[in-house]
């Protein structure tokens, strides 16, 4: 619905009194609509799928096969991943209300209706899947999986246990998992290699990010493990634990021949200097350490899946 000045009007769904409306701009809309799709987490998803694409892909790769794969892999997955974090939205948009850090996204302020965001993250995922299906049946089965354990047993279970955390590592690690079965047409030992360091990866990242937001998880009836362990000491021995293993890991990759020694000892620096922020944290339990362990995560894994890309076997 357009108003007089050819503005978009959107229903507010739960933000404003029953029936009223917010004025909207096409600009002011489209960002909303691209809000849902949590960019900086489908950036994550598709460079990580991308990475398990490169690995996999044989000597002679520069053929327009390959490159209608990547595509078709990329683009699939990238759909995926944003339609399932639109339905996130939806599942969520009550208790989003009840959080400073999230009661502004686009459902609970109004922005985006109810069934507008529902339609758009279902119309987003299947779009994704049918690329994926042509491209490698495998890498469909995989790609449903993770919408199947995202919102249909993480998201549930994260106001009933802190348990949810591990479950919700699972379908953060399959996108890489899916770019190698792309090509490869399996589920092998190196694959799975990625799959943990994904995994292991998320949990740093996403206990340092729940440590700075702990009230809010609180308020919001999240009984994460940084909501319950009050003192941290808990939360900063879990963050260590979940670095050193990543460093392991990481390191795998060349014991196993998909990369070279530059990217081993790239990763063993890159996988230390991790460790330390998790020190740093453990010895004083502050916002500001936790914010250098979230940010020391991103550097982490970008500069990593680069050295994976540099010195591939």
């Amino acid at each position: 619905m357009n108003d007089s000045k050819g503005n978009i009007l959107t229903a507010q769904d739960g933000a404003m009194p029953h029936g009223a409306m917010h004025a909207l701009s096409l600009r002011e809309t489209l960002s909303a609509y691209y809000e849902l799709t949590k960019p900086g987490i489908t950036l994550m998803v598709v460079i990580s799928t991308a990475a398990g694409f490169y690995l996999a892909l044989p000597r002679d790769f520069l053929t327009l096969e390959y490159a209608l794969l990547f595509v078709l892999t990329v683009v699939g997955t990238a759909l995926v991943s944003a339609g399932s974090c639109v339905l996130n939205h939806v599942m969520e948009h009550d208790h989003d209300r009840e959080m400073k850090r999230t009661m502004f996204r686009p459902i609970p302020s109004g922005k985006i209706s109810f069934s507008s965001a529902l339609v758009y993250g279902v119309g987003l995922a299947a779009a994704g899947l049918a690329l994926l299906l042509w491209a490698q049946p495998l890498t469909a089965a995989l790609a449903a999986l993770t919408v199947v354990l995202y919102l249909g047993v993480y998201t549930p279970m994260k106001r009933k246990t802190q348990l949810a955390t591990l479950i919700g590592g699972i379908p953060g690690a399959l996108p890489p998992l899916g770019g190698y079965a792309t090509v490869s047409g399996s589920v092998s030992v190196e694959a799975f290699v990625l799959f943990m360091i994904l995994f292991l990866w998320q949990m740093p990242h996403f206990l340092s990010l729940a440590w700075m937001y702990r009230k809010d998880y609180e308020r919001g009836g999240f009984p994460m493990l940084t909501v319950l362990d009050g003192s941290g000491l808990v939360v900063a021995r879990h963050i260590i634990s979940y670095t050193l293993m990543l460093l392991l890991f990481s390191l795998l990759l060349t014991v196993f021949s998909v990369t070279g020694v530059v990217y081993f000892s790239g990763a063993l620096l890159l996988g230390t200097g991790f460790v330390a922020a998790g020190v740093r944290f453990f010895l004083d339990r502050s916002n500001s350490n936790a914010r250098t362990v979230l940010l020391s995560s991103y550097l982490y894994l970008l500069a990593l899946i680069t050295l994976m890309f540099i010195d591939k076997a």
